[in-house]
């Protein structure tokens, strides 16, 4: 079967880009290895998803953000950081740059279900459920997939969109950056006495990171970041044993906390593929930079790469060029290394300085937090770039070639 884009992988980026891609009259192969069924009613998994208002604008434009209920959209109104026991964390208000909220958080099994439905009822996009590559190879002329099921798809342009563990990545010889951070992260959903104000937290604690997601004045999401060993004790604590624990670990500060959902366990891995592209071949989403969940931009940044990827091939349309030439495939590379590396590195750096806890590392850390709680212009700063909606894309819709 031959298309213009095969993408692998329907997560949330994949399903994005495949509505993106449709929208520009492509058509599009899409590979998963979920059941259809899976990808209808995709389960509760912990998740709460940080969206900023660029990545609002991008969900509205592509269809997703009119399919996810308002009941599931729970406004962000501040953000603060703390450090240990420290009683002055910086606070960041969404009314410091005249706005109601700094974002949203949304489920991040409704975002899939969102995705999904948009793309079942949009033309021009084929699934091909249940089966994974193969084999996958790239040439000047085309690129082939050969699926497990015996159906072998070709296509100009061949996306992975397979997460920061990407197959299709290391099939075609892209080696990434793969830096574990030896931890892991309990998400669940607490409910609590007193009132959150919905302000996010990240709270730095010694041998511990805690993050409060707000969901409702007096429910949030909590993530406990711990090593392995101690997050699988925790999640495995019957349940009034766990709510006195968490209790203790939020330091009482929210009164007495009750569990309110399932527990999940996630790994903290990080990914930056050194390439993001090939022959006919580009990453989008994780599959080109994972991110710590420490910063909230995982999926702001694959939405990013989303809109860039898409821009580069409209651009291509409007061009009258091949959609997988190579001079606009490393254009999209350069625009979203340019937007994804600085962020990378700037998380690597706060997980680093935020999760040591020998004495120097610790002062310096306080300090940096008390000067920064006192810098007006860079708490705007910082609101700002979380309200701006205009387009990631960078492009100035000149002749590429010349």
């Amino acid at each position: 079967m031959n298309y213009d884009v095969t993408i692998i992988g329907a997560g949330p980026v994949g399903l994005s880009l495949a509505k993106a891609f449709a929208d520009l009259r492509l058509r599009v192969a899409l590979v998963e290895q979920q059941s259809e069924a899976n990808l209808t009613e995709p389960a509760f998994d912990g998740r709460e998803i940080a969206l900023t208002h660029a990545s609002m604008r991008l969900m509205r434009e592509l269809g997703l953000w009119q399919r996810i209920p308002e009941s599931e959209i729970s406004p962000i109104r501040a953000a603060k950081v703390m450090n240990g026991a420290a009683a002055q964390p910086m606070l960041i208000g969404s009314d410091l740059v005249g706005q109601s909220q700094l974002g949203v958080f949304v489920p991040n099994h409704w975002i899939r279900k969102a995705a999904w439905l948009t793309v079942r009822d949009t033309c021009g996009i084929t699934l091909y459920a249940e089966t994974r590559a193969e084999s996958v190879r790239t040439s000047l002329q085309q690129a082939t997939l050969q699926l497990t099921d015996g159906t072998r798809l070709t296509s100009a342009l061949l996306v992975a969109a397979d997460s920061r563990f990407s197959e299709t990545r290391r099939a075609l010889g892209i080696d990434a950056d793969l830096h574990d951070f030896g931890k892991s992260m309990l998400v669940c959903r607490m409910r609590h006495e007193a009132d959150n104000e919905l302000a996010a937290w990240e709270w730095f604690g010694h041998g511990q990171t805690l993050a409060l997601l707000p969901l409702n004045p007096h429910l949030a999401s909590a993530v406990i970041t711990l090593p392995g060993e101690e997050t699988r004790r925790l999640a495995a604590l019957p349940e009034e044993a766990f709510n006195q624990e968490i209790t203790q670990r939020y330091a009482q500060r929210l009164g007495a906390m009750r569990l309110e959902s399932s527990r999940h366990i996630y790994p903290l891995v990080a990914a930056y593929a050194r390439r993001f592209v090939g022959t006919r071949f580009a990453l989008a989403g994780d599959a080109a930079v994972g991110m710590h969940p420490v910063t909230a931009h995982g999926f702001n940044l694959g939405l990013a790469s989303i809109e860039r990827l898409r821009d580069t091939v409209r651009l291509a349309q409007e061009q009258g060029l091949d959609i997988g030439d190579a001079a606009l495939l490393t254009r999209y590379q350069r625009l979203h290394r340019r937007g994804a590396w600085p962020l990378y590195m700037a998380t690597r750096a706060i997980v680093e300085l935020y999760t040591r806890d020998d004495p120097p590392v610790r002062w310096l850390r306080d300090a940096a937090l008390h000067v920064s709680s006192r810098l007006v212009p860079l708490r705007r700063a910082i609101a700002s770039a979380l309200v701006d909606d205009r387009k990631t894309s960078g492009f100035s819709w000149k002749p590429v070639l010349q």
